[in-house]
């Protein structure tokens, strides 16, 4: 396997890890990182494929202890169960938009000149939650109730636009809706199983005339540097996020953004 080929691999596996569970775009990244580098994947969608589960896997290790506390007593009343339909419910809108509005999403909007407006857009509202952000009325997840969490899945519905991101939308509205910073970012962190979990299982399904698996070397290294990267970050989040805040990044997606039109604008 060319050595070249392996650490463009690594790159984007990196980049995966480092940005899917932070509220600056994924999608923004890897758009962005991929043209710098010229990245050229194996053929079909299963090197995307794959960092993805990197880094939904990274997520359900962090919380191994507590989805089998949910999977063995859901079925009884107790506080499992509330938090398992907390994120069915929470899940809910982005499935059924998604089904329905994914195809014209993606042929309208899914261009560099939307990811860098969006990217910009979303850093001016993190900002200005975070500086009027009201005093917190929930501070754990076991407190948010149904309501909040159908409201946090029509947010993440949102970053359905590229360059919104998912963590970033479902973040964001928990704090508008009184939500504390830290379990705002954890229910955040669980809400993308079920939801990656499907769009990745949707992406194998729409591409499974296409999929290849002749890149292995690359799929392989993309899968473990975005498992390894996701579960570092995450950790760091759940231990930083409280006193940091999210403004540094909101004004990260704003340099970010404006960087990417600069380029865009300098190509014509």
């Amino acid at each position: 396997m060319d050595p070249i080929a392996l650490l463009s691999a690594f790159v984007i596996g990196v980049v995966e890890g480092l940005t899917e569970f932070l509220p600056i775009s994924s999608t923004g990244h890897l758009i962005l990182v991929e043209d710098l580098i010229g990245f050229q994947g194996p053929p079909g969608k299963v090197f995307e494929i794959s960092i993805q589960l990197g880094a939904i896997l990274a997520v359900v290790w962090v919380y191994r202890d507590m989805l089998l506390a949910i999977v063995t007593r859901m079925w009884r009343p107790g506080v499992e169960r509330f938090y398992a339909l907390n994120i069915i419910l929470a899940f809910l809108p982005a499935m059924v938009i998604g089904a329905l509005l994914h195809k014209t999403i993606t042929e309208m909007l899914f261009s560099p000149w939307v990811v860098s407006v969006a990217l910009i857009v979303g850093g001016i509202v993190i900002i200005l939650i975070e500086r009027t952000k009201r005093t917190p009325t929930i501070h754990s997840v076991p407190e948010i109730g149904p309501l909040t969490a159908v409201l946090i899945g029509f947010g993440q519905a949102l970053a359905m636009i590229p360059g919104t991101s998912r963590s970033g939308a479902t973040i964001i509205t928990a704090l508008l809706l009184g939500v504390d910073r830290k379990p705002a970012a954890e229910f955040s962190f669980v809400l993308a199983i079920p939801t990656m979990l499907a769009a990745t299982v949707y992406s194998l399904y729409k591409a499974r005339n296409d999929l290849d698996f002749s890149g292995t070397g690359q799929i392989a290294v993309g899968f473990v540097a975005a498992f390894v990267v996701a579960l570092l970050v995450v950790r760091w989040v759940l231990a930083h996020i409280q006193r940091m805040g999210f403004a540094p990044f909101g004004w990260y997606r704003i340099v970010l953004g404006a960087v990417m039109l600069a380029i865009l604008f300098a190509r014509g």
